[in-house]
């Protein structure tokens, strides 16, 4: 199984990035696929996560301004980061699991997003 995120880069405050993460070897439609981000001297903590029957989860310091959306065409999860403050600055991570209960299972190498004030 892997899983490849892109996308990251430098922005300002207010504006956009898109992130995209690609799977291979996985059952797609099966799985729960989930953002993460980890800050500096901080822990990993969840950001967003899509269903296999497409309902979506947001932690509350991104809902409203964040959409995280599947395409079981491409096998691939997108992250739609809109309003992104310096807060949201941190390398994003996705992964895929079975449930929420058991966690994320696999996860990808992660993706540097930088918001400047």
């Amino acid at each position: 199984v892997q899983l490849q995120a892109s996308g990251g880069g430098l922005v300002q405050a207010g504006g956009s990035l898109r992130l995209s993460c690609a799977t291979r070897g996985l059952p797609f439609d099966r799985y729960l696929l989930g953002w993460y981000r980890q800050a500096p001297g901080k822990e990993r903590e969840f950001i967003a996560a899509v269903t296999w029957d497409n309902k979506s989860y947001y932690s509350d310091s991104v809902k409203g301004r964040f959409t995280s959306l599947r395409d079981g065409t491409r096998n691939s999860v997108y992250l739609q980061m809109n309003s992104l403050q310096a807060e949201d600055s941190g390398v994003y991570y996705c992964g895929a699991g079975e449930s929420f209960r058991d966690g994320m299972l696999h996860w990808g190498k992660g993706t540097q997003v930088t918001v400047s004030s």
